[in-house]
């Protein structure tokens, strides 16, 4: 490795942790001046922003957004509530798994400022610590990503995937992220069960508890959704949201299918690739929901699922614009230096798309600016589809803001940014979701059903 290229390589890296630091847009935006440098200041060659991941984004955001807009997100939040009040004792396991499967629905895992404020008074209410079911829910939030069919990270990784020989469909990926982020998600809930000292002998608890005001501000208020009029329309977009992931669930199927001459049923029927299929299917939703369901999109627009998307959107634009830059330009380079590594332990890959994801706070940026070079570099479909978990690092240091947001919302004081800050209450959590999601993803598409089920994702 040349100097330059080290001088380069720690460009895009100063780049991509100032714009963490920032935040929001600024991980988009400040990548644009990494990108500056490397084109203008050292004469690389421009990469290829990643046009198509971005507009199945915008598609999904603006039907999710609609969705939001017209109340049908409302009457989702009230149904896991009603759940989680009728099971108040199971909110370390039940907690998570809302969460969770919050984000595989909508897409995105913002929608957790929602519900975490009632996970937390649930537990304070029932005198269970609030770290527990806090810490994994909100890890929880962001893991449902690579498990969702519209979410930037899955379509990225089937669009990419194809692209370069591997023949992967949304349900084929999900068939081994959903399993395998549930068995490390329910790990992550069991190793919370008994976390900490319970409220009644933990001192700093007891001692805030003292303070009347304290109490007050505790166990003055409940945190409920169930107070809100759900309307008929709101209820319909609801079910206008589930029938679109449905269509385009069938439509992958239709690309896995094959007809007697050998080709996909896709194929077949002259459908059209599933990258278009997503964004016409998802921006008829929305029109359904502005038009039949009271979705103003001055409201949508407003609203923080579309907000957040957009955001996701600009960072991934630059992040991954910046990535492909410069490993485009030394690509020959990487493959001699990473060539026995990754030929005698492919699986390492994970290390690298965690550590990149500690750094930029986006799995679908990740999988993105990442997953491109693991296939020039040699590494198998099934090795990276089994690894794909660990695209989600940015836990590891608690500046993102669903996890800023569950601090705050847990009045107890318990769930903490620790004072050497990655002492947190997500750490743990986190690693022990994103190891063992890993490693079962890994066995699911590598070792379980390396015959079966390893030529029927080809």
């Amino acid at each position: 490795m040349s100097l330059v290229m080290i001088i380069e390589l720690l460009i895009v890296l100063a780049a991509l942790y100032v714009g963490s630091r920032y935040g929001s847009l600024a991980l988009g935006a400040i990548s644009g001046i990494g990108l500056a440098i490397l084109v203008f200041g050292f004469g690389l060659k421009p990469g290829t922003p990643p046009t198509d991941v971005i507009y199945i984004i915008i598609a999904a955001v603006t039907c999710a957004g609609t969705l939001q807009a017209s109340g049908g997100m409302d009457w989702m939040i009230q149904i896991a509530e009603r759940m989680l009040r009728k099971h108040p004792d199971h909110i370390t396991f039940l907690g998570p798994l809302t969460t969770f499967f919050l984000t595989v629905l909508v897409g995105t895992g913002h929608v957790v400022y929602t519900i975490m404020p009632i996970i937390c008074d649930i537990a304070l209410k029932k005198n269970i610590r609030p770290e527990r079911p806090c810490g994994v829910s909100s890890i929880a939030s962001q893991v449902g990503i690579t498990c969702s069919p519209i979410a930037a990270a899955v379509v990225a990784f089937v669009t990419i995937s194809n692209a370069n020989g591997y023949m992967v469909s949304i349900p084929q990926v999900l068939m081994v992220t959903i399993p395998a982020c549930l068995t490390g998600l329910m790990c992550a809930a069991a190793a919370s069960y008994k976390r900490g000292k319970d409220l009644d002998k933990d001192p700093e608890f007891l001692k805030r508890k003292s303070d009347p005001e304290t109490y007050r501000y505790m166990y003055g208020s409940s945190a409920t959704t169930l107070d809100k009029t759900i309307t008929k329309e709101a209820k319909a977009s609801v079910f206008i949201f589930l029938g679109a992931l449905l269509v385009i669930v069938l439509f992958a199927f239709c690309q896995m299918i094959h007809v007697s001459d050998g080709r996909a049923l896709a194929e077949a029927l002259n459908l059209p690739k599933m990258n278009i299929v997503i964004q016409i299917i998802m921006l008829t939703a929305a029109a359904c929901n502005i038009m039949f369901c009271k979705a103003a999109p001055k409201k949508a627009v407003a609203g923080a699922v579309w907000q957040s998307g957009m955001v996701a959107v600009v960072a991934i634009y630059g992040i991954a614009w910046l990535a492909d830059t410069y490993f485009g330009n030394y690509l020959d380079e990487m493959k001699l230096m990473l060539a026995d590594l990754v030929t005698s332990y492919p699986w390492s890959i994970a290390f690298v798309f965690f550590l990149v994801s500690v750094l930029i706070n986006s799995q679908g940026a990740v999988v993105v600016a990442m997953l491109p070079l693991a296939y020039e570099l040699g590494i198998a479909g099934p090795v990276l589809l089994g690894v794909l978990p660990s695209v989600y690092g940015y836990f590891f240091i608690p500046n993102y803001p669903s996890d800023i947001a569950t601090v705050n919302f847990d009045r107890s004081g318990t769930t903490v940014i620790g004072k050497y800050l990655l002492n947190h209450s997500f750490m743990m959590p986190g690693l022990v979701c994103t190891i063992v999601s890993t490693v079962v993803g890994y066995l699911i598409t590598n070792v379980l059903f390396s015959g079966y089920f390893a030529g029927f994702i080809q």
